[in-house]
């Protein structure tokens, strides 16, 4: 033992005289560390965080499903899962935050609430930082008015104060009693500043998908029971229920799936590009420490020779590399993690906030615990892999040569590890390349409409002082009009939806149909806009004419609609025929929903066809269909949904810089509109970079990858190729001596190398089309196919590119050898 201490010392004190071996090993090391290390502590963040709420693992949501996916769940469905057996407890809670305007302390503000029922809080074992959740009767139509409010709400406008409960604060012109606190864990259900009660009317008709049901399990019930149970109850509602759609959600699945899955199902693609990514960087690290540690090796080939002579063991003898590839390991590891941390602080701020939860990642325990294995596991194997194919040059043959060989067995394993790195190099880059090409045809994709010199923002009516649908709409005309006035304003416009956006923006339409034809397939985008709509945002009409001041209520209902949907729908000819809106009869208990006079359909004329538009910016396809109407003849119902969910957003077209009428839009609103607030005052171009910002965020965590594993797989050609050919001067010197010339020798390592390369890059195009799956979701949302020729052929020059230059260096010197000199043994 003590003999085996002394040689691990002794290797290790070689190594450190000469560091720089060690440095550039540890630092090729540390590459793949950093990036497995960063991706793992992402993932742990993101998917894999505990939710704070007791036995976490017994909370599901129940509704539809598709796949693995949970697709949401109706008022009416959640009032017919009450019966079901093995569920503890459960709550509703609303899919997505609403904006509605507040007063309490401080001036007017519109902010986000989050609706739930008084079961919700319980079901998942949450406990109020201060206060009590809403009673059973607060809940109920027309119950005491309550409202709880946010941890960060709480601080920002009440200062943390300890008896904010009991006080009255206005939500929406109405006044409603604070009656407690969230903890600042509660997070997970969108960025919300305070909850309301949901108040869910007995025997809901509603049967929109926009809400989790959360339930918890009982002990030792199986989420697949609660399943089984649950899409038998569903399914035997809707038979119950004649109507056209009922068939549909017949036809369709429900089930349990765990709330930790349903929260972040969104995100899993992306970090599953995220981790094969990294592993693919890690791979190529590990395979290019093997190369330089089996030519690191390879060069100490004569002294092992000489110890073994002398009667040295297999074991003394590859003890000395795997002390250095365990120093290697640690340092690796050590400096690996110092990166990765540099790397989470740097890449926080450009996160979406539902995955940092407004913290700073740094890596846990098990985050250093992987790291030191990794680094010290890879390390070793690499050792392992380089002493095991090095002993066989540990000859006669090698005293003989004095070290100045290089078996052939040893070579092909080295040119064997370049064809694997520039595999894994072309896999990675190849995925890069998909997402820069996406982003590249963004860049320079026409929008269908005009976003400069164009200032926006979102009104939401306070529903105390505009309690239907006519004084919205009087409110909406009067701030377009004020607008309009402001010096420097060209046109004035209001909407439910820009032209680009984000999700919160689509509002999925159904019950719209052509006269005496079935609903349209599928749900389509439908936009109440004022006149100046599509001139203010420049949008083409192609067919027909544009809505008019005339187009009000009592006139005839019009329409406008999209090319997509004209071409769908009416096979390209919808200009003069009519669409049906606001037409429910056909849905499940369509009677009763009949009898609702905001609920009448209405026949619209189509007068118009204009240009598609890309409501997802610069990433969408362009082929979503869209109706508009004029904001005036919106019917009711529709109009107070609108409201509902989101704000109405506002837009000007101004001369110069649109920042510079911030001041003149509010000045303009309070003078109209006293006391009601604005948000979200941001220029449309604005608005259309955000839509990219989330696949600009993957394409450079992927290109950063890429361009990690391309100078890896650079370094390993190029130091594969550079001891290849110091080790064989002999051998070229003799060939020199024979004859040949420096360009043939020189030729003949640079198509040696190239063979090498295009071998890697035939098997990395072919890997990469194989694991394409795991970026497939991700490229559908960028509107992508796995088959981007373009890009393909991209990264193939690129890596062919860096290839030749890591082989044309060597090549060089080898057509510089002496041959005297190398004979002489000089």
């Amino acid at each position: 033992m003590a003999i085996w201490i002394s040689e691990i010392l002794q290797s290790w004190r070689a190594t450190l005289r000469r560091p720089g071996f060690l440095l550039l090993a540890s630092g090729v090391l540390a590459l793949g560390v950093s990036t497995s290390t960063a991706v793992f502590t992402l993932i742990e963040h993101v998917l894999w965080r505990p939710l704070p709420y007791p036995a976490a693992e017994q909370l599901m949501v129940l509704g539809m499903v598709q796949g693995d996916a949970y697709r949401g769940s109706s008022p009416r469905q959640y009032q017919h899962m009450q019966s079901l057996r093995g569920v503890a407890s459960m709550g509703l809670i609303m899919g997505g935050t609403i904006a509605v305007n507040a007063t309490g302390q401080g001036e007017p503000e519109q902010i986000m609430a989050l609706r739930v029922d008084h079961d919700a809080l319980p079901t998942l074992g949450v406990r109020l930082r201060l206060g009590r959740n809403f009673s059973m009767d607060e809940d109920r139509p027309g119950g005491p008015r309550a409202v709880i409010l946010a941890e960060r709400y709480w601080q920002r406008r009440y200062g943390g104060a300890m008896n904010v409960i009991g006080r009255s604060m206005q939500v929406e012109g109405v006044p409603r009693t604070i009656v407690g606190v969230l903890p600042t864990s509660f997070d997970q259900f969108g960025d919300d500043d305070i909850m309301l009660p949901e108040q869910l009317q007995p025997n809901s008709m509603e049967d929109d998908r926009n809400y989790y049901v959360v339930a918890r399990l009982a002990d030792g019930i199986a989420p697949a029971a609660i399943s089984a149970q649950l899409l038998a109850a569903i399914h035997a509602m809707y038979a119950a229920m004649p109507g056209s759609t009922s068939n549909d959600w017949q036809r369709a699945s429900f089930g349990a799936v765990p709330l930790q899955i349903a929260l972040h199902q969104e995100d899993r693609p992306v970090m599953l590009l995220f981790l094969a990514s990294a592993l693919c960087v890690l791979l190529i690290a590990v395979v290019n420490l093997t190369n330089l540690m089996l030519l690191r090796a390879l060069s100490h080939n004569h002294d092992a020779a000489v110890r073994a002579a002398l009667g040295a063991s297999p074991w003394r003898l590859a003890l000395p590399a795997l002390a250095e590839g365990g120093l290697i390991g640690v340092g690796g590891a050590l400096v690996g993690m110092g990166l990765a941390m540099i790397g989470l602080a740097l890449f926080s701020h450009f996160m979406p906030i539902d995955w940092t939860h407004g913290e700073a990642m740094h890596p846990e325990w098990e985050a250093w615990v992987l790291a030191l294995a990794v680094g010290v596991l890879g390390a070793l194997l690499a050792a392992i892999l380089a002493v095991w194919r090095s002993r066989a040059a540990v000859s006669t043959g090698e005293l003989r040569e004095g070290g100045r060989s290089m078996s052939r067995q040893s070579g092909r394993l080295g040119r064997a590890l370049v064809v694997a790195q520039m595999s894994l190099a072309t896999c990675l880059l190849c995925g890069a390349g998909l997402f820069l090409h996406a982003l590249y045809d963004a860049a320079h994709a026409s929008l269908g409409f005009s976003s400069d010199h164009v200032l926006t923002f979102d009104l939401a009516p306070v529903l105390g002082r505009n309690p239907d649908a006519a004084s919205t709409r009087a409110l909406a005309q009067r701030v377009v009009q004020r607008l309009s006035a402001v010096p420097g304003v060209e046109q004035a416009a209001v909407t439910n939806g820009l032209p680009a956006g984000d999700q919160a923006q689509q509002f999925n339409m159904g019950g719209v149909h052509a006269p005496n034809q079935p609903y349209f397939d599928t749900p389509l985008q439908m936009r109440g806009v004022s006149t100046d709509y599509f001139s203010l945002f420049r949008i083409a009409l192609k067919q027909g004419r544009a809505f008019a001041a005339t187009d009000i209520a009592g006139s005839e209902p019009v329409a406008i609609v999209n090319e997509a949907l004209a071409r769908h729908e009416y096979g390209g000819h919808a200009l003069g025929k009519f669409v049906v809106v606001n037409d429910y009869s056909g849905y499940p208990g369509g009677k009763l929903l009949a009898q609702d006079p905001d609920k009448q359909p209405v026949v619209a004329r189509i007068i118009g066809v204009v240009a598609d538009t890309r409501q997802s910016g610069p990433l969408d396809d362009g082929h979503r269909e869209f109706l508009y109407m004029p904001l005036a003849q919106v019917p009711s119902y529709i109009l107070n949904n609108f409201r509902y969910f989101n704000p109405f957003r506002f837009a000007v077209r101004v001369k110069g810089d649109p920042n510079t009428y911030r001041g003149s839009v509010h000045a303009a609103v309070a003078e109209v509109a006293p006391g009601q607030p604005i948000a979200t005052l941001r220029t449309m171009d604005d608005v259309v970079h955000a839509t990219t910002d989330y696949p600009r965020m993957n394409l450079m965590l992927v290109g950063l990858f890429a361009l990690m594993a391309l100078g890896l797989a650079a370094v390993g050609m190029y130091a594969v190729m550079a001891v290849a050919v110091t080790a064989r001067q002999r051998e070229f010197g003799v060939r020199m001596a024979l004859g040949a010339s420096p360009v043939r020798l020189a030729s003949w390592i640079l198509r040696g190398g190239m063979l090498q390369i295009l071998a890697g890059l035939l098997l990395g195009l072919g890997l990469a089309l194989l694991l394409s799956h795991l970026a497939r979701a991700v490229l559908e949302q960028l509107g992508r196919t796995v088959f981007d020729l373009p890009a393909m052929l991209g990264t193939s020059l690129a890596l062919a590119l860096v290839g030749l230059i890591a082989c044309l260096l060597p090549a060089l010197r080898a057509g510089r050898v002496q041959p005297m000199s190398v004979l002489r043994g000089d």
